[in-house]
């Protein structure tokens, strides 16, 4: 009997329940409005934030979060200014929890935050042109103590080696198992490291040997792509506007940037150099380099190199990528995949 009394009651419960509005349709309910919405500003500007009651429902409350923070709570869905103070640059998610008739719904949209500088085009000299191995799949290139070093890719011929850049001589060289794909370098406390493509693992190496230290995994499920430090921390890029912040003794990632403009991010920053408080980043299928604050990902400036990859008469020659700056000329060293010449050039004003 009293089974049979729950079950009664049970069903009653699932015909009353499923009687009422289903979560689509209360979803349905609200919206913010988008078209009074501002949906990219920069840090500091004001958004008006206003939401549409399509069924014309009575609100008892309603809290609003800006990246889960809550900014403001009111008992009236009237419209209101909010202030960006956006920590980093990229996609705020702003979401509304609404309390009507005895009921609650969430509802989401997005703010893009960009630059708000506008990028200076950079000019450049040409100082010197050496010859490049052309068999050399550049994907990394920094100099340690004047001399050069560089991480090249594909699977079955990557490698890292020192080299003499006026006369080609390699000094060292360590190849890279078949399985990997070798990618950006950067030394730091007396080690060199290097990222690998699409295998979750990077290189630890002795600075003056080139004897693997070490073999550690990604702290995030991303690509290694580009790679640099400040003498503190490693910067390293994922084939994204993301540039993260690596600690080199943990090689824990603990923060990270996102590359923007005035107008757009930068998506594919590669290969990295750290030059005078700034990184300077390739953008993969762009013979440009976009100069990048490492603070704020802002992009100060831009270089552009299209003017070099038309010397190079290498057919198989493919994108930009490399840059190692010598910080005692002051001049940097720019060349690409499979390239048949190394640029040292300088920027001028």
């Amino acid at each position: 009997m009293k089974y049979r009394i729950l079950l009664i009651f049970t069903t009653l419960t699932q015909i009353i329940s499923s009687c009422g509005p289903s979560k689509a349709e209360k979803e349905s309910y609200f919206s913010f409005d988008v078209e009074q919405m501002k949906t990219q500003c920069t840090t500091g500007e004001n958004v008006a934030i206003a939401v549409i009651n399509t069924k014309a429902k009575t609100v008892d409350s309603i809290v609003y979060y800006l990246n889960d923070q809550k900014v403001k709570s009111a008992k009236s869905i009237n419209s209101f200014s909010l202030p960006i103070a956006a920590k980093k640059l990229g996609y705020q998610n702003l979401k509304a929890e609404i309390y009507f008739d005895d009921d609650f719904v969430e509802i989401t949209a997005r703010i893009e935050v960009v630059s708000s500088k506008t990028p200076e085009f950079k000019k450049y000299k040409i100082v010197n042109t050496y010859k490049h191995d052309t068999l050399s799949f550049t994907e990394g290139l920094e100099f340690y103590r004047d001399t050069l070093y560089e991480s090249t890719g594909q699977k079955g011929s990557s490698h890292l080696r020192s080299y003499d850049y006026k006369t080609g001589k390699v000094y060292r060289q360590i190849n890279l198992e078949n399985e990997y794909f070798g990618e950006g370098i950067t030394a730091i406390n007396n080690q060199w490291f290097q990222l690998t493509w699409q295998s979750n693992v990077g290189f630890i190496y002795d600075v003056h040997t080139l004897k693997k230290i070490k073999t550690f995994t990604y702290d995030k499920p991303i690509e290694g792509w580009g790679m640099t430090n400040d003498g503190k921390s490693i910067y390293q890029s994922d084939g994204t506007e993301k540039i993260w912040k690596m600690n080199p003794t943990t090689q824990k990632m603990d923060d990270y940037i996102n590359v923007y403009t005035n107008t757009n991010k930068i998506k594919s920053i590669n290969e990295l150099e750290w030059v005078e408080g700034k990184i300077y980043g390739n953008i993969w299928q762009k013979d440009a380099i976009a100069i990048i604050n490492p603070s704020t990902g802002e992009v100060d400036g831009v270089l552009d190199l299209s003017g070099l990859r038309a010397q190079v008469k290498n057919v198989a020659a493919e994108v930009l990528n490399g840059i190692a700056y010598n910080a005692k000329t002051k001049t940097l060293f720019v060349t690409g995949k499979n390239w048949d010449k190394l640029f040292e050039i300088k920027i001028i004003d």
